[in-house]
């Protein structure tokens, strides 16, 4: 299983990212998808996650400036970054579950905001 994030880097406050979250050797279709986050010297905390059947929930610390979403024709998560400012500054990481058997961590993409 491998999930392969990407789309990271530097941004002015403001600006907009997207980030990608690639899956392969699952069957992506049926796993919900959820990314996470970690800023400097703080715990890992959710920012977005979509079921399978496409509904999705927001940190209230990002919602109406973050979109998550998928395409399961390319199996790949995706999160829409408008508005960021400097708390948003963290490594960011996809993860993939499906009940709880099934839970798969991706390698972080680090977003940096500067003022």
């Amino acid at each position: 299983v491998q999930l392969q994030a990407s789309g990271g880097g530097l941004v002015q406050a403001g600006g907009s990212l997207r980030l990608s979250c690639a899956a392969a050797g699952i069957s992506f279709r049926m796993f919900d998808m959820v990314w996470y986050r970690q800023p400097p010297g703080r715990q890992r905390e959710l920012v977005a996650h979509i079921t399978s059947d496409g509904r999705t929930n927001y940190a209230s610390s990002v919602k109406g400036r973050f979109t998550i979403s998928r395409d399961n024709d390319k199996n790949t998560v995706y999160l829409q970054m408008n508005s960021l400012n400097l708390e948003d500054t963290a490594v960011y990481s996809c993860n993939a579950v499906f009940g709880s058997a099934y839970n798969y961590w991706g390698q972080g993409t680090l977003v940096t905001v500067s003022s």
